[in-house]
This record gives structure tokens, C-alpha cells and sequence, in this order.
């Protein structure tokens, strides 16, 4: 069975970084042949595309996302990354990786999503 599990969240002040993993198990052949996108969603708000990546390395991103947010993979370890600089109070979410066909925005390409880690950002 293959599973998405994300971690690097937590509490950070504002202005600070932090390095989000999404990391594969299981048939992991099979889901980094795909593309994986990274979403938020805050308290009381829907889900948002933040950026995704191809197996070949294509990125895309939000428009709130471009020059904050860097989206990275390595393939050999079957991780995904979201690096996030210059953290705000908007940016606390929880943040979710999946896995799709296809690095776009729309969330309903995604087949396979993880369980989310919390980023709390306190001003």
C-alpha cells in the first residue's frame, strides 16, 4: 500500500523558515513516477494549491507562492520538499502533499493524498 506521510511542521515565529517533506512508502516506484503538489488550508478556509512538481523537475506555483516557497524533489529518496522563507501569521495551515498525473493546481488530479502536518506561524 502506498502512503504519502508529510512532517517538518510546527511553530515558528514570523519571518523564519521551514523545510516541509513529503516523503513515499510502499510501491514508491509507482508514485514518483507522478507528479506531487503540496496544499494548505487554514482554519475555516478551503484548500489551496501552493505548488507541484514533474517527475522531471517542472515546477509550478501559486501566485501567493512565488518567491517564498520553493518546491524540490530527490527521487533516489522518494521525497518531496517545500521550503518556506519569510514565514507570515497567513501562512498557518495545515499542509498537505499528494501525489497525480499531472502538476496542476487542480486538487481533483490528485489520487493520493498524505495526512497533512500543521504549520503555525505566531507573529
Amino acid at each position: 500500500q502506498v502512503q504519502l506521510v508529510e512532517s517538518g511542521g510546527g511553530s515558528v515565529q514570523a519571518g523564519g523558515s521551514l523545510r516541509l517533506s513529503c516523503a513515499a512508502s510502499g510501491r514508491t516506484f509507482i508514485t514518483f513516477t507522478m507528479a506531487v503538489g503540496w496544499f494548505r488550508q487554514a482554519p475555516g478556509k478551503e484548500r489551496e494549491f501552493v505548488a507541484s512538481i514533474t517527475v522531471g523537475g517542472r515546477s509550478n506555483y501559486a501566485d501567493s507562492a512565488k518567491g517564498r516557497f520553493t518546491i524540490s524533489r530527490d527521487n533516489a529518496k522518494n521525497t518531496v520538499y517545500l521550503q518556506i522563507s519569510s514565514l507570515t501569521a497567513e501562512d498557518t495551515a495545515t499542509y498537505y502533499c499528494a501525489s497525480g498525473r499531472l502538476g496542476v493546481p487542480d486538487q481533483s488530479r490528485y489520487t493520493l493524498w498524505g495526512q497533512g502536518t500543521q504549520v503555525t506561524v505566531s507573529s
